[in-house]
């Protein structure tokens, strides 16, 4: 167990060389490493607070380093039983009992007419959250738990629910997904409380790119306005190989003036949460390079155990613009990550009296992606 005394500090070196020759030494040390990911040539230490950065950081092998930045959903269940979001806080929410098959977050982005073309068969999407739990609408195909190495089942409920509006199957007559046929993925990199950190992510990503997936959903944010270099390299780094990132933008509100790391960064397509009555959430935070609005209002989805519940967030929109991207992906073969961003934002509907720092292009509508532009 670390002192409270320590900082976890994230390395990545420029060289392979000098990220083995590191791990060597620390080995001689006893010093034993929290997270490395040897693709990404990462080291994660406990240091002491006595220990000087600038020398470290200064070292010519020494690429970048930073500290390990803390996660969190943008709406995960806390230690106090509520629904947390960032900037407000709302009562824990009980089971929905009101059974649909076509929810009205489903009829507003008009998935049904894109379904005449592709559910989104076959199309490796990954869900980087707390884990996916088992449940009747979700088939799961796989995945990595990057936090101890053990189940990347669901323990807080947060990646559970965004699955099922990414993917649920409709068996039970409840919900279905945004794209029902996808071969779906759980990265669990966020633990029980929906909290985690940076360098989990990374390892997530990082095994997303090892594991050929198509399109990554991110329905989080780093806390207190942060950035990181560390998170922005693995991102880039899966940008390069093709994989199309959704993430959520945040749950900041009107007063908000940025969103949030990953959704800030330009190779994700940033996502804001709109409502039933086609308006922005007032929880939806603001700010520049929001790309798209899907709906995050009162979402009714899968749960744990087996059950269904409605929750409100960024991070409920951002899976229904990831799952128009796999349906992209499956209805038009070859078509890159620059092309899917940009032929979701010219389909997309204007929202009136919402500017583009809240709405992006507009409420996602996947009627007409596969017509010719």
């Amino acid at each position: 167990m670390p002192s409270k005394h320590t900082y976890r500090k994230l390395i990545t070196f420029r060289s392979a060389k000098a990220y083995k020759r590191c791990l060597r030494q620390l080995k001689e040390l006893g010093i034993k490493p929290f997270k490395t990911v040897s693709r990404c040539r990462i080291i994660g230490c406990h240091f002491h607070k006595s220990i000087s950065w600038h020398d470290l950081a200064n070292h010519p092998q020494v690429k970048l380093i930073e500290k390990d930045f803390k996660i969190r959903a943008h709406g995960a269940i806390t230690k106090r039983k509520r629904i947390k979001l960032k900037g407000r806080s709302i009562p824990l929410l009980t089971p929905a009992t009101t059974p649909a098959l076509l929810t009205w977050n489903i009829s507003s982005i008009k998935a049904p007419e894109a379904w005449a073309t592709t559910r989104g068969k076959s199309i490796k999407v990954a869900i980087i959250d707390s884990g996916i739990a088992s449940h009747p609408d979700l088939r799961i195909a796989g995945g990595i738990n990057t936090i101890n190495g053990g189940s990347y089942a669901d323990d807080n409920g947060h990646g559970t629910h965004v699955a099922g509006i990414l993917a649920a199957a409709g068996k039970s007559g409840k919900v279905t997904g945004t794209a029902p046929e996808i071969s779906l993925y759980a990265v669990k990199a966020l633990d029980l409380y929906g909290d985690g950190f940076v360098s989990d992510i990374v390892d997530g990503i990082n095994w997303c790119i090892t594991n050929k997936m198509q399109v990554i959903n991110m329905s989080f944010g780093i806390l207190d306005s942060n950035n990181s270099g560390t998170l922005h390299d693995a991102i880039k780094r899966a940008a390069k190989q093709g994989i199309v990132m959704v993430a959520s933008a945040g749950n900041s509100g009107k007063s908000s003036k940025q969103i949030d790391v990953p959704a800030s960064f330009k190779e994700t397509i940033a996502v804001a949460a709109s409502t039933k009555a086609n308006k922005v959430a007032g929880f939806s935070s603001r700010g520049r390079g929001i790309g798209l609005t899907a709906p995050g209002d009162s979402i009714l989805s899968t749960w744990l155990n087996g059950k269904y519940m409605t929750l409100s967030g960024t991070s409920m929109a951002s899976p229904h613009v990831a799952g128009g991207a796999a349906l992209l992906l499956a209805g038009k073969p070859g078509i890159s990550a620059r092309a899917i961003k940009k032929r979701l934002r010219l389909r997309a509907f204007k929202l009136k009296k919402f500017k583009s720092r809240s709405q992006g292009a507009g409420l996602l509508q996947l009627d007409r992606i596969f017509k010719n532009i």
